[in-house]
């Protein structure tokens, strides 16, 4: 028997209908439609406890003549054409892709100037440093410095507050007169390509002499931004191997950023940064009178909360006379500990919170794949529960169990899966208040007091500068930055699911976003962009 006569009941009214079970339930559901309107993706048919999917077989149903089925929906008209026309992405300016998507805004190339326009970009992703620039006035003392640090601030205002593309011509001007290598000029060429890296030493290096400071929200004092949220401190102990009986020298200094040694056998930054501390050097030696051949190893003492990792890509090639670059494949890491390249002191203050972070973040890991996986189900399956008592449960079903007929869902399961999905909305907050106090409660009380200090040795990666090219004089730097770092109403309500994996390409005045895989795959290995300057901030706890 394929056709059975069948009555839905749908807002109080009995229709009677003619089911075709050669049919599949999607045709049934369109017969529905036509009789009460209520669309197809907005339809809930249930009998006797079951929802009905698109893959139900009738025969698991037991129909038989005078079944009734209960369908739960809100009519409505079918989908309107839009009112205006469609326009693809590709087909907007660049102001409008920028303000449709949320992109920040380029940087118009003033010939050359890749190396400076994504320096920029990249630097815009220290948070301290815009909120630095807020309160930043030069004094007659400032000079230079202070001018392009005046620049820097009316620069980043100005982008903050447009979607077109921005032309720094004023803050290049004030660059130059800082650092007049930038205007180097090639005979019927123009200006010079510049390293990028270079450029970021000059600026960090105007915005310390111009004492550009932090201004905290309690009662300390403010707090210099580049000696303390972006230098750190280096310990060095030099052991002479031909004498071992020489008195070791250990000297302190501050570092601006950690290089990362590239060789025949580097394959990872880890690697690198630790040969670039771990290094054989030659100088006199007081005991043998002569010069002699040292160890030295260095191990950093304080970490700033903002950590620039220098890929040395480039190095002075004597038989062409001119820089010459690195194209191995070196990968770097998304997330970087660094208790390896630290003190014995510094571990030790670090190590407790450090291990308890990893812990917390592999439970928000997991929790958040389950609160993922709970918003799938519900928004593919959720119902709205009638008011009226539900129909009586089929003996021949076992609602939740085993037993229930294949391509049925049970309409508990997806209640509960409602419920467990509300309530790890409402308890997240609470679960990471709970994990902060824990944390804060093993911060080291020197490290605590340390203003600007990494204080768990556990860094991410926000922002990156790659260069396409095969040497330092030629190529094009390219700038990337992650999505939620350059959004401040991410950080004013944080999302806890939000997705961490998009980024956002900086090339000049063109702007677009990128996904975290392609960004890893900025490691090298040709003459394509590949990984030069790397910016990590700490991990935060909340």
């Amino acid at each position: 028997m394929s056709q059975i006569d069948v009555a839905i009941k749908h807002a109080g009214k009995t229709i009677n209908l003619v089911l075709d079970t050669s049919q599949p339930s999607l045709v049934f559901k369109q017969a529905i439609y036509e009789q009460t309107g209520v669309p197809v993706e907005r339809m809930k048919v249930m009998t006797k406890g079951v929802v009905l999917k698109e893959d139900t077989q009738w025969s698991k149903l037991a129909l038989k003549s005078g079944h009734i089925f209960t369908v739960i929906g809100a009519t409505g008209e079918l989908p309107k054409p839009p009112e205006q026309p469609v326009v693809f992405l590709e087909d907007l300016t660049d102001g409008d892709a920028s303000s449709s998507l949320r992109l920040p805004v380029g940087l118009v190339n003033l010939g050359n100037t890749c190396y400076m326009n994504s320096t920029l970009q990249c630097l815009r992703t220290i948070p301290e440093l815009e909120i630095a620039l807020r309160r930043f006035t030069a004094t007659p003392q400032s000079g230079p410095n202070g001018m392009l640090t005046t620049e820097l601030r009316r620069l980043y205002e100005a982008m903050s507050q447009t979607t077109d593309k921005m032309i720094p011509a004023i803050f290049l001007q004030k660059l130059r007169v800082v650092a007049p290598q930038f205007a180097e000029q090639r005979p019927g060429q123009g200006y010079a390509q510049q390293d990028a890296e270079e450029c970021l030493g000059s600026i960090l290096t105007a915005m310390r002499d111009s004492h550009l400071k932090v201004h905290t929200s309690d009662d300390s004092p403010p707090a210099e931004l580049v000696e303390k949220y972006i230098m750190g401190e280096m310990t060095t102990e030099h052991l002479c191997d031909e004498a071992p009986e020489e008195t070791s020298t250990v000297s302190v200094s501050a570092f601006l950023k950690l290089d990362c040694n590239i060789n025949i056998t580097t394959n990872y930054m880890q690697t690198g940064i630790k040969e670039s501390l771990d290094q054989k050097i030659e100088k006199h030696s007081p005991t043998l009178g002569r010069t002699a051949t040292y160890s030295q190893k260095s191990r950093i003492s304080r970490l700033p909360s903002n950590l620039i990792v220098h890929m040395v890509r480039f190095w002075w090639r004597q038989d062409i006379n001119k820089k010459a670059k690195i194209m191995r494949k070196v990968k770097f890491p998304f997330e970087l500990d660094v208790l390896d390249f630290v003190t014995e002191d510094l571990k030790r203050k670090l190590l407790p919170v450090n291990a308890r972070l990893k812990e917390i973040e592999n439970d928000r890991h997991e929790r958040r794949k389950v609160r993922k996986r709970t918003r799938k189900i519900n928004t593919s399956s959720s119902v709205v529960v009638p008011s009226a008592p539900a129909p009586p449960v089929s003996p021949t079903v076992t609602v939740g169990g085993n037993e229930a007929p294949e391509g049925v869902e049970r309409m508990s399961e997806t209640i509960h899966d409602t419920v467990m999905s509300s309530d790890a909305d409402a308890d997240e907050r609470d679960i990471r208040a709970r994990e902060t106090s824990e944390l804060e409660a093993l911060i080291d009380p020197e490290l605590r007091a340390d203003i600007g200090s990494n204080v768990t040795g556990i860094y991410e990666l926000v922002g990156m500068i790659t260069h396409k090219g095969a040497s330092a004089d030629s190529g094009h730097y390219i700038a990337f930055a992650r999505a939620d770092v350059l959004d401040s109403r991410d950080e004013l309500n944080p999302d806890y699911d939000r997705d961490m994996d998009q980024w956002v390409r900086f090339d000049d005045d063109k702007v677009s976003p990128i996904p975290a895989e392609k960004v890893a795959a900025l490691d090298g290995g040709g003459e394509d962009s590949a990984a030069y300057i790397l910016l990590y901030r700490s991990k935060k706890a909340i």
